[in-house]
């Protein structure tokens, strides 16, 4: 095994999904409400599997057979994030007892997953960053790209499980109903500038 090559992949992934983004944002809060966790991170973890595989094995023939998929993956995912963004938004400015842990209802969990679903492949960044991005890194490696994808992949399932498991560390903050506030604002307004980012670019 090509330790280096592995690293590699790993510290790129790494830094790739570290940001605040649309993905990171719904785990924090499934996290941080104790609901679906090890399913939601699951979910990422196996889908950024299955992009960083495409990016490494099918970048050059996806790129040239589907030349709409980009604005058309654009627009249906900002459609998605502002819907998103405003259900967040609305419950921020619920009522205070509504927005505490304890008192919030519990998602149900086809729901819940199909969010999940819909946040990871209606992102196009996501396929900007694992197929487009790490399947060109891929190529400085010939013969080891599979090895690279392994620790980009690792690197994925590490951080969404820490992303997800770790947010419980962060419960006694949110017991206060301002601090939820705080964090479905804050995720509004993620929501709504990707999906102004992915509108700007069509």
């Amino acid at each position: 095994m090509n330790f280096p090559i592995f690293m590699t992949g790993l510290m790129m992934g790494l830094s790739l999904i570290v940001a605040i983004g649309a993905q990171n944002a719904f785990i924090l809060r499934q996290g941080l409400r104790r609901e679906h966790v090890f399913a939601v991170c699951l979910t990422c973890g196996l889908s950024d599997a299955v992009l960083i595989l495409l990016g490494v094995t099918s970048l050059r023939q996806i790129t040239t057979m589907l030349p709409w998929l980009d604005p058309a993956m654009r627009t249906g995912g900002a459609a998605f994030l502002i819907w998103y963004g405003a259900r967040s938004l609305r419950s921020a400015l619920r009522s205070t007892g509504a927005l505490t842990i304890e008192d919030e209802v519990a998602s149900p969990f086809w729901p819940t997953l199909a969010t999940c679903l819909a946040l990871t492949w209606l992102n196009p960044h996501v396929y900007l960053d694992t197929v487009v991005f790490l399947g060109t890194i891929s190529t400085r490696f010939p013969g080891n790209e599979m090895l690279f994808a392994a620790g980009a992949m690792t690197a994925s399932f590490l951080f969404f499980f820490a992303l997800g498991y770790g947010a419980g560390w962060l419960r006694p903050i949110f017991s206060r109903p301002s601090a939820w506030r705080v964090l479905d604002l804050a995720i509004a307004a993620v929501m709504g500038t990707i999906a102004l980012g992915l509108l700007r670019g069509l």
